[in-house]
């Protein structure tokens, strides 16, 4: 939504398969900052200088949880620990407004940032290129760039776990349907996950949301559809 103060709402498009001309094609006419994982597909969006990336942290740490979790390596546990900081800053300005997030994280998030992204370096040096850590160190050097503008952007986030949660319902619903059964009801699909997801993060239950407007759609003015918007809808989360 282009709207600052309008409300936060959730879009799911359907693609037959992951070519990345997909990812160009949705996003036209839009401009400023997106939060994405590093899936090479998107690189298209960024060329034109419309779309600026911001990449995700929780990415990155992943990485090194993974390794920690299969090696116990030291190095991997300490960056964890070094990305927790970051967090820590983010934990404490959650409901701050973004010029106040913007004044914290430069007093207290830039000299961690700083100095993880100098220490990964470093640790870059001291071990085998062919291991699973210097390959999570490698990714997570060459995000650091695309992380950075969280620091000076109160509206950006350190990572996009939002859009990762909201997605996890279609990944389990890949495993329990197996399939959409056609084009056309992936494209149906999406609508229902678009409203269900839109719901949710304006603190709506989608059931009640969903029985509510199916409801008052018989009689509802077509001109008055807004008004059966999950944000203006008073059935709340449980």
């Amino acid at each position: 939504m282009g709207q600052r103060d309008a409300p936060p709402a959730a879009l799911y498009r359907f693609f037959p398969d992951r070519r990345g001309v997909h990812p160009t094609r949705h996003p036209a006419g839009f401009e400023g900052w997106t939060h994405a994982d590093g899936y090479a597909g998107f690189e298209d969006l960024y060329r034109g200088g419309a779309i600026h990336k911001v990449a995700c942290m929780a990415h990155v740490r992943r990485k090194f949880v993974d390794v920690h979790r299969a090696q116990g390596s030291s190095i991997a546990g300490e960056a964890i620990a070094r990305i927790g900081q970051l967090y820590a800053v983010e934990t404490a300005i959650r409901s701050s407004p973004p010029g106040e997030r913007v004044r914290i994280r430069q007093d207290q998030a830039v000299p961690v940032f700083d100095d993880l992204e100098r220490w990964l370096a470093e640790q870059l040096t001291t071990i085998s290129g062919k291991t699973p850590l210097a390959a999570a160190i490698r990714y997570a050097r060459g995000r650091m760039r695309r992380l950075r503008p969280y620091l000076d952007d109160g509206r950006l986030a350190l990572d996009n776990n939002p859009v990762e949660r909201a997605m996890r319902g279609v990944a389990l619903g890949r495993k329990n349907f197996m399939f959409v059964g056609s084009e056309a009801g992936g494209h149906a699909a999406v609508v229902a996950y678009t409203l269900m997801e839109t719901a949710k993060i304006n603190g709506v239950d989608p059931k009640a949301w969903l029985a509510d407007t199916l409801a008052r759609l018989p009689d509802h003015k077509i001109t008055r559809i807004d008004e059966l918007l999950p944000w203006r809808s008073r059935p709340a989360m449980p």
